[in-house]
């Protein structure tokens, strides 16, 4: 093991690359004799300390492997983890594929999305048949997600502030994030104020209150600077099943669950007009919505729910 770390920190001289080491060696010591493997989830610095006690404790190991530590962990690392480890398993089947390609056994690489947990994210009670709305009421825009760059709330605040001004609508959105100062001063300037509520981070249930009362559900996602972007938003299959319309991005494995036009609709990630004449649409045509947000609610039903990822990941513990 301290060879592999000499390698390691000869091409990554790091605090954290120091502090993976300590923690594999507490954590060696305190589970020997105790464990028949290791298993640990994200591919950076978790399966970075479960690779190096593994080692010291003679046993297997074995990771998931998620968004940011996919995209941002060096490629020589994930080569040499993929060769140490016994099995990967990955959320999205784009991360599938750029793992299995650097796997010198692609077989170990599997796909396991996170899904739903469709007991708590059941399927919103049916509306009884009642007019339309009329065209002055406010249609609801949220969008739930940390205030990072990844999420792209900038170029959804330019979006909002191009669509035409008498078109009734709200935006709300739930979460924290270091960028929330930014972006409340982002929208001051571009006169958003009086539309926008920042309602913070909510418990699930809030959340899930919030979905079944919204018109429109948008993420912006993008790909930053350095490499990090989303894997497949867990909030984007929670807006699906409470039957939402969403606008996001074709953005990493944002496709694998929205089809343009069918259950959903998809623009280029920084076209800001484009997001906007989506969320103007969608706003504008409510029998789109109702179409869109049916097979979004289908869609995650069939594919999405978490009991086949569960019994699959069990059956790989139990091999181990």
């Amino acid at each position: 093991m301290r060879r592999a770390w000499l390698r390691d920190i000869a091409r990554d001289r790091t605090p954290n690359r120091g502090r993976r080491f300590g923690q594999a060696l507490v954590l060696a010591h305190e589970l020997r004799g105790a464990v028949d493997a290791l298993y640990a989830h994200f591919l950076h610095t978790p399966a970075s300390v479960a690779r190096y006690a593994a080692n010291l404790l003679g046993v297997p190991w074995a990771v998931s492997a998620h968004a940011k530590d996919v995209w941002t962990t060096p490629e020589w690392e994930k080569r040499e983890k993929l060769e140490s480890c016994r099995w990967l398993v990955t959320c999205t089947e784009l991360n599938a594929r750029h793992l299995s390609a650097l796997s010198p056994e692609p077989g170990k690489v599997s796909l396991v999305y996170h899904g739903l947990d469709l007991s708590v994210f059941s399927a919103p009670p049916p509306c009884p048949d009642a007019p339309m709305s009329p065209p002055a009421a406010e249609l609801e825009i949220l969008s739930v997600g940390r205030a990072v760059e990844k999420k792209g709330y900038d170029d959804l605040l330019a979006a909002l502030a191009r669509l035409p001004t008498e078109l009734p609508w709200r935006f709300r959105h739930i979460g924290g994030g270091q960028l929330i100062a930014a972006l409340k001063q982002q929208a001051t300037e571009l006169g958003l104020d009086d539309r926008i509520d920042w309602c913070g981070a909510k418990r699930q249930p809030e959340v899930l209150s919030a979905l079944r009362r919204c018109d429109v559900f948008v993420l912006a996602s993008r790909v930053t600077a350095g490499g990090d972007r989303d894997g497949l938003p867990n909030v984007l299959m929670e807006a699906f099943s409470q039957g939402v319309a969403c606008v996001s991005t074709n953005v990493s494995a944002i496709p694998e669950l929205i089809e343009d036009g069918v259950n959903g609709v998809l623009v280029e990630p920084r076209d800001i007009t484009a997001l906007a004449e989506q969320i103007e649409r969608l706003l504008r045509e409510p029998a789109l919505r109702t179409k869109l947000g049916q097979a979004a609610l289908a869609r995650v039903t069939g594919r999405f729910s978490h009991e086949a990822g569960l019994a699959h990941l069990a059956s790989k513990l139990a091999a181990i």
